[in-house]
């Protein structure tokens, strides 16, 4: 696959050198006012390093992202940690990095933290990929495996604990499926992807817990760190389920279940069908804050239902004047239809319509 072995990469981000777009289009502070966001150009002279840490979900798009970006700007460095949702976060309220990478927008009791920390501004949530989730296991002979949320929750509520339960057969009538124990693992760190899959468990499958990045301990199963975990994990125990992000589960190649929709049709998963259900999110945030209300019970026809998106979270006023001018070309760039074009080749959902354009209007505001 094409990106094969980015896995591995991520670990060096930091080590390589990102510079800030440059177009003929560009401001000094190296936002385009193009409607179209170009893509990188020449180096436009920007120098620093910025510290920005996060979402493990985003980092092969990071990885890529870097790769291209300082082949035409070699300038600036900005260092990536994949830390998790929740360490970035805090690692950005506390003002160690200049922007966090997130499977979640802040929540209530983040956004006051985050905007002290802005000083003149405010803390902004900006989509910039789309993270297909997928259910994920490890079934020898079991292939096109078809899950209902309420039989999800069952079974990472530790309700449903054998592959032949009658849950499971009423839903895959033709399938041979072994009476293997089912070994259930979740993420054992804080997780935009745990904040997005217990959503969704709770909107439409009767989650009994609160949805947050920690896993619910009352729900019990196994964990593993980070999204490379998880999906070591499955690929190495037979019986196994869990949830990653799509890059994740084909980098591994991960055997993916189809999950049923709000109108009861089980939807296989790729970039085409999670871009339908992200196409009806609600923009819950006001300005350029463009945190995202998803529908997980969709009923749009052929709409897979578990979708996080990613946000960069970051000051729209406040930072540093040099980290301002590297963060917005930085961002510029990612929303730029090279950057976003980029994606879809690691397993992503490109940003499209309005939601691209609210995008690329929220990067030329921050200064």
């Amino acid at each position: 696959m094409k990106y094969a072995g980015r896995l591995a990469a991520v670990a060096v981000v930091g080590a390589l050198s990102l510079a800030a777009c440059g177009t003929d289009n560009n401001t000094p502070g190296g936002g385009t006012t193009s409607a179209s966001a170009p893509a990188a150009g020449n180096d436009n002279g920007l120098s620093g390093t910025i510290q920005s840490a996060g979402s493990s979900a985003q980092a092969n798009a990071i990885t890529e992202w870097t790769k291209n970006f300082t082949a035409t700007n070699p300038g600036v460095t900005i260092n990536y940690q994949p830390s998790g949702s929740g360490a970035g976060v805090q690692s950005f309220i506390q003002g160690t990095v200049a922007f966090a990478g997130s499977d979640s927008a802040l929540k209530e009791d983040e956004a006051p933290q985050a905007d002290a920390r802005c000083k003149t501004g405010k803390a902004i949530n900006i989509p910039m990929v789309t993270g297909p989730v997928a259910v994920v296991y490890n079934l020898p002979g079991v292939d096109g495996l078809q899950l209902s949320p309420k039989t999800l929750a069952g079974i990472f509520n530790s309700k449903i604990t054998k592959w032949d339960d009658a849950a499971i057969k009423a839903e895959n009538p033709n399938a041979k499926l072994p009476a293997t124990p089912i070994q259930a693992f979740h993420r054992s760190d804080e997780s935009g992807t745990s904040d997005n899959f217990t959503k969704f468990l709770k909107a439409t499958g009767g989650w009994p817990y609160e949805p947050a990045k920690a896993w619910p301990a009352e729900a019990k199963g196994q964990g593993s760190k980070g999204s490379d975990g998880i999906s070591s994990s499955v690929k190495d125990t037979e019986g196994a389920i869990s949830y990653v992000e799509l890059s994740y589960a084909e980098n591994s190649q991960l055997q993916k279940a189809k999950v049923a929709n709000g109108a009861n049709e089980f939807v296989e998963l790729t970039p085409e069908s999670a871009a339908k259900t992200v196409e009806t999110a609600e923009i819950k945030g006001t300005g350029n804050d463009l945190a995202l209300s998803i529908d997980y019970a969709t009923k749009t026809p052929g709409a897979y239902p578990i979708v996080l998106v990613t946000y960069e979270i970051t000051c729209e006023k406040g930072l540093a004047a040099e980290e301002s001018k590297v963060v917005k070309s930085f961002l510029t760039y990612t929303a730029s239809d090279e950057g976003q074009a980029a994606l879809k080749e690691l397993g992503y959902a490109p940003l499209a319509g309005t939601l691209l354009t609210k995008v690329r209007s929220a990067v030329e505001a921050i200064s």
